[in-house]
């Protein structure tokens, strides 16, 4: 009886574990969403502009730039923003459990529970 009982569990842990990683695997920036984005940003200004009149981030120091790519954590400490109001109030809710942040001049979908970067989208801002 131990032994089923080791199997079934094994089992459930296993099926569990698959259908959480289907759920997550699929979460990312949809095409409407980077188009109301994009938009969004062409029409409102995205902060203090530099010489050349391009709006540029400050950018993040090297060692943590190579981290901050889809499939890791977000690095601890990181400076991070929430979406203006108004691009918010344009776009479909997020799945339950995760977020759209700025960092860095760059949008990412997170998830809450691990700090995982689902998505990046790059120079949407700068356009």
């Amino acid at each position: 009886m131990n032994r089923f009982m080791t199997a079934t569990l094994g089992s459930f842990f296993l099926l569990s574990s698959a259908a959480f990683a289907e759920a997550t695997v699929g979460v990312v920036f949809s095409k409407d969403d980077i188009a109301i984005i994009a938009e969004w940003y062409q029409n409102h200004d995205s902060g203090p502009a530099h010489g050349d009149g391009r709006k540029k981030p400050k950018g993040l120091p090297p060692g943590i730039e190579k981290n901050f790519e889809r499939g890791k954590p977000l690095p601890p400490g990181i400076a991070k923003q929430v979406l203006p109001q108004g691009l918010i109030a344009k776009l479909p809710p997020v799945p339950r459990g995760y977020e759209r942040i700025v960092v860095d001049g760059k949008i990412l979908l997170v998830e809450l529970a691990t700090n995982v970067i689902h998505d990046i989208l790059v120079d949407i801002i700068m356009r």
